[in-house]
């Protein structure tokens, strides 16, 4: 019995350790099964990560250049500092490179020891576009606590970085853009043109070794980055100059408020020439308040209102008024209308039109006045064009008709988007009215969307349209990309001149260029004119219904839109100014002066010749040498060799500066001043108040007090009176110091509403 017990007991135990050994076999088989074949791929792969890094190789973003290659937008290689918490054994090597890197990175230590505990993780990014000097730094900090703990090399890592640079700082900065903290575009050529000009990001692949570090390069497989497209603009380098400098200025001669816009178009190919928007802001700066009103505004605020007030404000100053903004065109509508007219054969050039102060468009409505209270009297069609009479082209539009009008409307572009190659574009409206279809117009309608007013239109809009008069009678779409290259320098891509209709016949665009000629040097548009080349132009002026600033405050659009050569036209420019709030605020006063003063530059730039008459020779300007280091008598030579009358200040016996500088633009004739020692080059003298003069008299004056004149505008004849200078009278200054002063009228060329 005893045996039998002790036999069962035995072959319980074998069951039992059977049953064991099966059971653990078989969950360890069923573990491997489950590791192998249901999570075999997702270990390996884990495994695989471990055991390789992938690093992303960042590409370098293409440049943005001008229609000569000059360099607009361009990267710079900088360097991203990465950490890779995973190799980190314990906190105290967390704290030693938290507190190197802040101390070299200018960082806060707690903010990267946050990054350092992220354990398994293989990348933390500390900082992105560091430069060469902290870059050295950080490889130095490397170097030097791999010395005490190799295994801390694999824990910071420098990748290659780009960082992007503007050499002009506000140049051009509406229409370039400029991209965010991660290299993409946010405005401009930059957003629109994202995708050529970011490229396609590299990577490397390497094996790494027990400590996480990078094995030989033989284990590493590398994909290379191919570079961003490089992004060629129509737009040239000195043009732009011209524009910006001018439209500063005039914002500060007119105390506009808000901000001013200079467009130049090829008018045979679209081109622009030249795009500018003032007041601008730093493409390297972009979230800095440039406006110093704004500035003041914003530290008088806190919290949320700051906040938001502050992207409004930004807003405000990155938007492109030129593409992004509609406005009333005024006067300059007159263009359009006047082209309508003459197409349909409504309005003819033997057409005559009677004002007498101002004109009733239709019974029951309050007379609408002309800017000539007294009335023109009878006029012919040129005629009415160059006196801005508002009552006759009410006259003119009432003859075109409600149909007519609307569409030449869409037909010259207003009613749609140009296509211009930039974000943000807006367009023009036309008069709506509740329960009425598009299109539909009120006889109160016509009549003052006759002569610019009741309907918008955008910068870019106006001076295409014109541009169409100009150039036979084609509508051109407006483009700003003349060519993509890739990162080898081969031609992506490749923009065409795009003609979208004909508008009007040549015959009707010759007729319109010869009146606007004929506005430029004896109509309201005579302010504009520049001396030797042919300009075809019309002033506007316009209130901002709806819009001012402040309550019972008129607040005006000034502009002047033309072209030249008349008889060959080749460039259209439109110059406009948002609230002049100074003295002046018309068309002729504000925007007139400026438009010369661009295009007595671009004219010649363009090799546009000039062609003077005998009485405008004798004021033409030309450029003044250098005459400085050279003996008194030879300076005084070749001064006047040059045409200059030289005047000599100081006993010494050679010529240490002069006024005005070398390469300033002065009148054949005009006097140059040589200083000979220190004491003399403290000088001055007073300039005069030259408004209101004729051309003789102040030639005259300007001899009287030693200056020196450059005409600007009409100087045929002595019935052109000077109404602006570029230098106060009072302002004291050298002896020989160059003042602008613009010939033409004074006389008003819009009635405002």
């Amino acid at each position: 019995m005893g045996d039998n017990v002790l036999s069962s007991i035995r072959r319980r135990s074998i069951v039992l350790l059977a049953i064991i050994l099966i059971l653990g076999f078989g969950s360890v088989i069923l573990r491997l099964f489950y590791l192998q074949i249901i999570q075999g791929k997702e270990l390996s792969d884990l495994a695989v990560d471990q055991q390789m890094s992938d690093t992303v190789v960042s590409p370098k973003r293409g440049s943005i250049v001008d229609r000569n290659g000059n360099t607009l937008a361009s990267s710079a290689n900088v360097w991203k500092v990465v950490l890779a918490p995973i190799y980190f054994e314990n906190d105290s090597d967390r704290m030693k490179v938290s507190q190197g890197l802040a101390s070299i990175l200018g960082m806060n230590a707690d903010d990267i020891m946050e990054l350092a505990k992220n354990k398994d993780s293989y990348y933390q990014t500390v900082k992105r576009q560091i430069e060469s000097d902290e870059r050295n730094k950080v490889l130095e900090f490397i170097e030097r606590i791999s010395k005490e703990n190799p295994k801390l090399g694999s824990v910071i890592v420098l990748e290659e970085d780009y960082k992007r640079y503007y050499p002009y700082n506000d140049f051009a900065a509406a229409v370039i853009g400029f991209t965010g903290s991660d290299g993409q575009g946010l405005s401009g050529i930059e957003y629109r043109y994202d995708s050529y000009l970011t490229g396609t990001p590299g990577r490397v692949v390497s094996e790494n070794d027990g400590w996480g570090a990078a094995m030989p390069f033989e284990y590493e497989q590398k994909q290379e980055a191919r570079d961003g497209s490089t992004v060629m603009l129509t737009i040239d380098e000195t043009i732009q100059h011209f524009l910006e400098k001018h439209l500063k200025q005039g914002i500060i001669d007119y105390k506009v408020a808000e901000g001013a816009v200079a467009i130049c178009l090829d008018v045979n190919t679209g081109e622009v020439l030249g795009m500018a928007n003032e007041n601008s802001f730093d493409l390297n700066n972009p979230y800095e308040i440039t406006d110093e009103s704004a500035k003041k505004e914003l530290e008088k605020l806190s919290g949320t209102k700051k906040q938001e007030r502050e992207s409004e404000l930004l807003a405000k100053q990155w938007r492109n008024k030129a593409v992004s903004d509609s406005y009333y065109p005024g006067s300059v509508f007159k263009i359009i209308t006047a082209s309508a007219a003459l197409e349909e054969g409504t309005s003819k050039l033997s057409s005559n039109f009677f004002c007498s102060g101002s004109y009733v468009p239709y019974e029951g409505v309050s007379p609408i006045y002309c800017h000539n209270h007294d009335g023109h009297g009878s006029q012919s069609f040129a005629e009415a064009l160059c006196n801005s009479c508002n009552p006759a082209f009410m006259q003119i539009g009432n003859a075109l008709g409600y149909e007519n009008f609307w569409e030449y409307f869409q037909s010259f572009g207003f009613n749609s988007q140009t296509g211009i190659d930039l974000p943000g574009e807006a367009t023009g409206l036309f008069f709506h009215h509740d329960g009425e279809p598009e299109g539909s117009m009120w006889p109160t309608d016509l009549a003052i969307g006759s002569f610019g007013q009741g309907i918008t239109v955008t910068p870019i809009e106006m001076v295409t349209a014109v541009s169409a008069v100009a150039n036979g009678g084609k509508l051109v779409k407006p483009y700003l990309v003349k060519q993509i290259l890739d990162a080898d320098g081969n031609v992506v891509e490749t923009s065409e001149p795009t003609v979208k209709r004909q508008i009007i016949s040549q015959d009707t665009a010759d007729k319109m260029a010869q009146i606007l000629e004929k506005n430029a040097t004896e109509g309201t548009a005579k302010n504009g004119y520049v001396a030797g080349y042919r300009i075809a132009g019309k002033t506007g002026t316009s209130e901002k219904i709806g819009q001012s600033r402040k309550a019972n405050v008129e607040d005006y659009i000034a502009s002047y839109c033309g072209f030249a050569p008349a008889d060959d036209p080749q460039i259209a420019l439109l110059v406009y100014f948002d609230t002049p709030t100074g003295d002046a605020y018309y068309g002729s006063q504000v925007a007139a002066p400026v438009f010369a003063s661009i295009m007595s530059e671009i004219c010649p730039y363009l090799g546009i010749e000039a062609q003077y008459t005998d009485e405008e020779i004798k004021y033409v300007s030309t450029t003044a040498n250098n005459y400085v280091s050279l003996s008194v008598s030879e300076a005084s030579s070749a001064a006047a060799d040059d045409g200059f009358e030289p005047y000599v200040t100081g006993d010494g016996d050679v010529v240490i500066s002069q006024i005005p500088e070398a390469g300033t633009q002065i009148p054949r004739g005009g006097r140059v001043v040589l200083y000979t020692t220190t004491d003399s080059t403290k000088e001055t003298v007073t300039v005069p108040d030259l408004v209101g003069y004729t051309v003789s008299e102040v030639n005259e004056l300007s001899a009287e007090y030693n200056i020196n004149i450059c005409y600007s505008g009409s100087v045929e004849q002595d019935t052109v009176y000077s109404f602006s200078q570029s230098i106060g009278s009072g302002m004291q200054v050298p002896p020989g110091t160059v003042v602008t002063v613009y010939f033409g009228n004074d006389d008003v060329d819009d009635t405002v509403m």
